[in-house]
């Protein structure tokens, strides 16, 4: 979906630009820890500057095709610190912090609200929960999964000061889909 934005609108600077990530997840960077958005999409979101909240959570399932939560990051903060907007105060008070040609930076996630079915069954954790296991498909071979079912969220490699004391190779064995694997974090 691509988002027209008419000139006159566009010049009259009464439009908010929301930079949103959906679809991904919050990882750190694996060189120096730092948080960075992986996966999914980042569009631009253009709405009038007078929108409500109640009107822009109706715009942003319009934009990702399922409701979302809102979460915004300070002009020079991290994704460390993301600030939830859930009313018309808080999104006016998102709206002051950044100058008026800057795009907001938002994070979209699925509402914690809504739990699906097969969540009661994961030993009470919640799927967005990093450490969440989904199960392979049963009779697949150990590594022909890992780009379409991965059995877990995600792995951290091991920390490099404890690699280098032991004088070995940093090997990922942290989860079910890497171990006994030889594949080596950088």
């Amino acid at each position: 979906m691509v988002v027209a934005v008419d000139a006159n609108e566009k010049n009259s600077g009464n439009n908010l630009k929301f930079l949103c990530s959906y679809g991904g997840r919050i990882l750190p960077r694996s060189t120096d820890g730092k948080l960075r958005y992986v996966g999914g999409h980042t569009r631009v979101l253009s709405v009038d500057r007078s929108i409500s909240c109640e009107e822009l959570t109706k715009k942003l399932f319009e934009f990702c095709g399922y409701s979302v939560d809102l979460r915004c990051q300070l002009p020079n903060g991290d994704l460390e610190t993301l600030i939830s907007v859930k009313s018309d105060e808080e999104l006016t008070n998102i709206v002051e912090e950044y100058d008026d040609g800057a795009k907001i930076r938002a994070v979209l996630s699925p509402p914690l609200s809504h739990k699906s079915p097969s969540s009661s069954s994961n030993g009470g954790r919640s799927p967005e929960s990093p450490f969440s296991v989904t199960p392979s498909p049963p009779n697949s071979p150990p590594f022909a999964s890992y780009g379409r079912y991965p059995q877990s969220r995600y792995c951290l490699p091991p920390a490099v000061d404890l690699a280098r004391r032991l004088n070995q190779r940093s090997y990922c064995h942290a989860c079910r889909l890497h171990k006994g694997s030889r594949l080596i974090w950088h």
